[in-house]
């Protein structure tokens, strides 16, 4: 198992119209080795594809504590205060965030010193499964009956999160509080994705179809 991170943070940007790519030059050329430097783990910075003003993007911590400890340090730190204006200027929301930690994380899922070189990039999708409770047996029901589903259909799952239910240790990031299970899977192309949804039938929950930036390790 890919051993990366024991917690990760999901978030998802709402940007005001035409503002994606501003703010991906600006994560994509200053926040990534920014952060990292601060003790974090960049692993995957996207655009939604059903939402132009939407940017996704993942990052991990080794452990709650040193989650508190990087963040401090980022946001703190001389790159944020040279580039937080630019950045919260194409921002509308930033607070669709929540804090997971992983239940697998396959092959494909990066480590920190996995290599950000343009290139091809593949669809990343997955669900956002809402939960009634983080003991509701569902992860079991997800490693048993849906994963394997997925791999028959060629698309096995590269990561899978569920929710930490732990007070918010850096609350000048909002966290959502709601628990769900999130799980990510690479697909060639989007036919290849229609065929698996086509197949698989109807999921509950937020559909993810995301593009990968070209500095993103995930990909």
């Amino acid at each position: 198992m890919n051993e990366c991170c024991t917690v990760v943070d999901l978030r998802q940007y709402t940007l005001h119209s035409g503002q994606r790519d501003t703010l991906i030059d600006l994560f994509d050329e200053h926040f990534v080795e920014g952060q990292e430097v601060c003790g974090m783990h960049v692993a995957g910075q996207f655009r939604d594809l059903d939402d132009p003003d939407r940017f996704v993007w993942l990052r991990g911590f080794r452990s709650l504590d040193a989650r508190a400890a990087a963040l401090q340090s980022f946001y703190t730190g001389p790159i944020w205060r040279q580039y937080a204006e630019a950045a919260n200027a194409t921002m509308i929301d930033s607070d669709n965030a929540l804090l997971l930690e992983p239940v697998y994380l396959g092959a494909g899922y990066p480590r920190p010193d996995a290599p950000r070189t343009p290139g091809p990039t593949s669809l990343v999708a997955g669900i956002v499964h809402p939960r009634t409770s983080v003991d509701d047996g569902y992860v079991e029901y997800f490693r048993h009956d849906l994963a394997p589903q997925l791999t028959a259909l060629g698309a096995p799952p590269i990561a899978v999160f569920q929710s930490v239910v732990v007070p918010n240790n850096f609350p000048a990031l909002p966290l959502r509080d709601d628990i769900v299970l999130a799980w990510l899977a690479r697909f060639p192309d989007e036919v290849t994705y229609d065929a698996v949804w086509s197949a698989l039938g109807e999921w509950p929950g937020q559909h993810l179809r995301l593009r990968p930036t070209d500095r993103s390790q995930l990909r």
